[in-house]
């Protein structure tokens, strides 16, 4: 049963809901046809800072760039002759619409997939070039899934769901066997949700082996502060739909949890928790720097949660990098936020008397302190500035958050009142 952080946890024995045990160990064997055994790499960083061994399960290396293509496979394999005929449809911004994409291809089937107006342009032409005919309709998810909806009805086109189907459980539910063939001693797996989709199946398949393992292997489950409906579904004790706000996290970005998901969830997931954006970048750079893995921020959220102390678990713990599939340009924006996060990189905001000689005195303390210089921008026109003072605005690179404070102590200690996000 699902309690809130800190609280005893403890599964119930009785039979679940959604696909049994050995549905999804033929699920996997299905999706084997098309999905790769993902490496599962030990981190001594994140060890050391959990205090416990932690293994990162790396879906951000399966085919399409994400676990998606388990489930999806595994649905579109067990269609009628009929149904195949008919084609299938999904709507999806991404990791969806690429699994369903080329599982259809693989299968011989005909695939429509509707996207948002404005998707990324690498997920766009990565869905087109595995045959799939695309469709963009929308600017929000919402939209798309209902034009997708639409068209099912119009056409007889099979709607591929992306969570809420005992098939597509089943199929994400394989990685628990995986794990557990890369690490027997596995005693908690830590999962990104979104719609519940890959947490259901790896919480199902867990809970079920139970008796044959002869202990309970812990699932975790961490969503975005800005999307967390699986919260607030399980406090009022059914899937509600929630408000979701911009997050980087967009690939877990659901308002509403499925159906079979939070029936699975609610029974055999032990805690849930929820991280912040800033905190989620600072997990992506941590990744690319001592892991030397490209991780979309869905995917890192796990990792996030170990960073900022949201888990306390005892003994081998997996981490799922859930999907890769991120945009250069969006990795230029949360590389920055992330180095932000963690203060290697700096802006400062310092007002100066305007007299010559004041910005290269700034220079020389912060070169002084070994903080490199990367932009200036200097004004006359600030709110707040007298007539006879000028602002600049410094950004640098720092070492982390202790350097930081030494520069920003450097530059007190001369007259100067630097202000770091509009605090001095």
């Amino acid at each position: 049963m699902c309690s809130p952080p800190g609280e005893a946890q403890r599964h119930v024995t009785a039979e679940l809901p959604g696909p049994s045990l050995a549905e999804i160990r033929a699920a996997r064997e299905r999706a084997s046809a098309v999905a790769v055994v993902t490496p599962l790499e030990e981190s001594r960083f994140l060890s050391d800072v959990l205090g416990a061994p932690v293994h990162l399960k790396a879906e951000n290396l399966q085919r399409t760039g994400s676990y998606k293509i388990r489930g999806a496979y595994n649905r579109l394999s067990q269609l009628s002759a009929e149904e195949r005929e008919r084609g299938v449809v999904a709507a999806s911004a991404g990791n969806h619409a690429q699994g369903v994409a080329l599982a259809a291809r693989e299968l011989g089937i005909h695939a429509t997939i509707f996207m948002p107006i404005g998707v990324a342009l690498p997920k766009l032409q990565a869905t087109r070039n595995y045959g799939a005919d695309v469709v963009l309709h929308g600017h929000v998810v919402d939209e798309t899934l209902q034009a997708a909806a639409e068209f099912a009805e119009r056409t007889g086109a099979v709607l591929i769901p992306p969570f809420d189907h005992p098939d597509i459980v089943a199929g994400q539910g394989g990685l628990a066997l995986e794990i557990l063939e890369q690490l027997p001693d596995v005693a908690n797996v830590i999962v990104p949700i979104g719609g519940g989709g890959l947490i259901s199946g790896i919480a199902s398949a867990f809970a079920q082996l139970e008796p044959e393992l002869g202990r309970r292997v812990r699932v975790i489950g961490v969503q975005a502060e800005n999307a967390a409906s699986f919260t607030h579904s399980l406090a009022a004790g059914e899937p509600v739909a929630v408000a979701t706000a911009p997050t980087i996290a967009d690939g877990i970005a659901v308002g509403r949890p499925g159906e079979l998901n939070f029936a699975i969830i609610r029974e055999a997931v032990d805690q849930v928790v929820t991280v912040h954006d800033d905190d989620t970048a600072r997990a992506l750079v941590v990744l690319l720097e001592r892991a030397k893995l490209v991780v979309e921020p869905a995917g890192a959220v796990g990792v996030a949660a170990m960073l900022t102390g949201r888990i306390e678990v005892e003994g081998p713990t997996v981490v799922m990098l859930s999907g890769g599939n991120i945009d250069p340009m969006v990795m230029e924006r949360v590389i920055s936020r992330g180095l932000a996060a963690s203060q290697r990189y700096l802006k400062v905001n310092i007002p100066l008397p305007d007299r010559p000689g004041q910005l290269a005195r700034i220079a020389e303390l912060i070169a002084e302190a070994n903080a490199n210089v990367v932009e200036v921008l200097h004004t006359r026109h600030g709110i707040g500035l007298q007539i006879s003072e000028v602002e600049i605005e410094i950004h640098m690179e720092t070492r982390g958050s202790e350097h930081a404070e030494l520069v920003l102590r450097r530059l007190r200690e001369a007259g100067y009142s630097p202000r770091v996000d509009g605090t001095v």
